[in-house]
């Protein structure tokens, strides 16, 4: 679909959410605000807590942090492995709800769901740590082109626009691009994962000594994230965290 067709839908996605009253995504009955998310709903989304304080993998209860034990934060890969990325933060446990919203939003320019996955990362993190740049998670350009919008691209700028704790950060939509298409990472293993991502990112502009903030829907395995702070971290950057609205629990 061409680029200018998407742009017109969501536009005239945006006035219909705003003269249309809005219905819950999940149980489908009036959300009583402007988005499409229930107060009951909103109430049983899963907090991802406790979690390992570097990765964001959902722990068991009885693995929650302790003060005077930073190892009981992490989980054993990143004890064993410590990731090139510095930190995550994913609020939500990935669920079959949050998979709704996730693949709707993906695939469905509906602004009103971008909306909504912004306002629930800044309800659940009103003091996220400070950065100074923020940057999405780049597509292909072919893919850019065939989807015609990059959800993580939207959030991020929404992060950006309306989170009161981001006003000094900066907003860089061309600091990173993606060089090749690469498979479906859905339908590969973790480490087919990070062989399929591996070279896949490139820096466009500079990020010496800087705090870089990735943004992104979900986090699974933490291939995309690794690739993407070896990235950064090689052009500069002093640290580099991964934002996202939810995070996948470890395979059964």
């Amino acid at each position: 679909m061409h680029p200018l067709v998407n742009k017109c839908r969501r536009l005239a996605g945006t006035g219909l959410d705003t003269l249309l009253p809005q219905y819950c995504l999940f149980c489908g009955l009036a959300s009583r605000s402007s988005l499409p998310l229930c107060q009951d709903c909103r109430s049983e989304l899963p907090a991802n807590t406790p979690c390992c304080l570097r990765c964001a993998l959902p722990l068991a209860p009885t693995l929650a942090p302790t003060p005077d034990n930073d190892s009981a934060r992490l989980c054993g890969r990143c004890l064993a492995q410590p990731p090139a990325f510095d930190r995550v933060i994913a609020p939500y446990r990935y669920d079959p709800q949050l998979a709704l919203l996730i693949q709707r939003w993906k695939y469905q320019p509906l602004p009103r769901l971008g909306r909504l996955a912004a306002s629930l990362w800044q309800a659940a993190v009103p003091e996220p740590p400070a950065v100074d740049v923020l940057v999405a998670v780049p597509l292909h350009w072919r893919k850019l082109l065939r989807r015609g919008f990059n959800q993580s691209g939207q959030l991020c700028e929404r992060l950006h626009r309306h989170h009161p704790a981001l006003a000094h950060s900066r907003l860089a939509r061309r600091l990173l691009t993606r060089l090749r298409a690469t498979a479906v990472q859905a339908e590969l293993d973790a480490a087919a994962r990070r062989r399929n991502l591996r070279g896949a990112f490139t820096l466009l502009g500079h990020c010496d000594n800087l705090r870089v903030a990735v943004v992104d829907d979900v986090m699974t395995t933490g291939a995309t994230a690794s690739e993407l702070a070896r990235c950064l971290k090689a052009g500069g950057a002093r640290e580099v965290q991964l934002w996202c609205l939810a995070r996948t629990p470890a395979p059964s």
